[in-house]
């Protein structure tokens, strides 16, 4: 049974006021785990388009990196050919263009990777945060029950504990 079904079931079954205060509090924090679940998704998605970026980036720098090895080569062959300083000098300047373009490239690409790396921290607290939520829910309901309020406490402490780290995540 999926948590929101769970929580209007005990909120319909809830008759005394103990029960409906346990209810209430569960919806409030079945509302939080929703908002939680969709923000840690939400920088995973992240996760992975930096990942996917920084790939692109590096298949770029391998390009540009095999085009300056070709005009070292091409420039090379010259030399050995006694081809004319015009020619030397066209592949020399097409050599230098491509490294000097490589190192902007390559620092583009691992700035994607630190986005990568701060959006997958960012996740993860999300994602812990979110089982002390689902935690909570489980207390709560199992507060009503069993009839007991440490059970309550536990929920209410649990719910606390995620929503802290859930918020944390934007310090990651």
């Amino acid at each position: 049974m999926a948590a929101n079904e769970e929580v209007e079931e005990h909120v319909h079954h809830a008759q005394n006021p103990y029960d409906r205060i346990v209810a209430g509090t569960m919806a409030i924090i079945a509302a939080l785990l929703a908002v939680v679940s969709v923000l840690g998704q939400h920088f995973n998605t992240e996760t992975l388009l930096n990942q996917q970026l920084a790939s692109d980036q590096w298949a770029y720098y391998q390009a540009k990196d095999i085009r300056r090895y070709v005009a070292q080569v091409t420039e090379d062959d010259l030399i050995q050919l006694r081809a004319p300083p015009a020619a030397l000098q066209k592949y020399a300047l097409d050599a230098n263009k491509y490294k000097s373009q490589s190192a902007a490239i390559q620092d583009k690409a691992r700035d994607y990777l630190k986005e990568r790396d701060k959006a997958g921290a960012q996740a993860g607290r999300f994602h812990f945060g979110e089982v002390f939520l689902e935690v909570a829910i489980v207390l709560s309901s199992l507060a009503i029950l069993a009839k007991r309020k440490g059970f309550f406490a536990a929920g209410v402490a649990s719910a606390l504990i995620g929503v802290v780290i859930s918020i944390t995540a934007y310090w990651a």
